[in-house]
């Protein structure tokens, strides 16, 4: 079912990002802040709520990496053009998404079968870069300024690139492996 909790969580989810984008860029980073914590929130409490109460379906496991990525990639846009993350992690984390996206697109018309699974290493990704958006939005909050480690812009960006290739690894099995059945 399309309208079920989880599902309604993670479209609230979207549905915030508008909002949490104007606070970027009109500099009202407690807003930012407030918002990125109730995101933070609906995306635990979707795929908690889904799993308990068995109500998982295709559209929520589609829809929630789909909000994910709006999310990550919309804010290390804005936060890179004012100046809170450095450019080069936004193209590193941009480029891992198109890849991944582009992928999944071509996998599609490969084997005719939408897959979306996630893996371990693009969940610690994701996690990393939740992670380092909250850090960036916390010190703005509490120190006006950004200072964040090289080491963790590092981890994050290796991570990153790392799940990239894992995923274009992933791509080519399922696309070859169903190629190989059809014959």
């Amino acid at each position: 079912m399309v309208g079920n909790i989880p599902n309604l969580l993670t479209l609230t989810r979207i549905l915030l990002l508008p909002v949490f984008a104007a606070t970027i860029i009109y500099g009202e980073y407690q807003y930012s802040l407030i918002l990125f914590i109730a995101a933070s929130v609906t995306d635990v409490l979707d795929g908690l709520i889904a799993r308990i109460t068995k109500q998982i379906t295709y559209f929520g496991t589609i829809l929630d990496p789909v909000a994910d990525k709006f999310f990550i990639v919309t804010t290390f846009v804005l936060m890179s053009i004012y100046g809170l993350l450095p450019k080069w992690i936004t193209i590193v984390v941009i480029s891992k998404e198109i890849i991944v996206i582009t992928g999944t697109i071509i996998v599609y018309f490969v084997t005719n079968k939408l897959v979306i699974e996630p893996s371990f290493l693009g969940k610690c990704s994701s996690a990393c870069q939740f992670f380092l958006i909250g850090l960036v939005l916390l010190l703005l909050n509490m120190e006006n300024t950004v200072r964040v480690p090289n080491l963790l812009l590092i981890i994050v960006a290796v991570l990153t690139a790392v799940a990239g290739i894992n995923y274009v690894n992933k791509g080519f099995k399922v696309a070859n492996y169903d190629n190989s059945h059809e014959k």
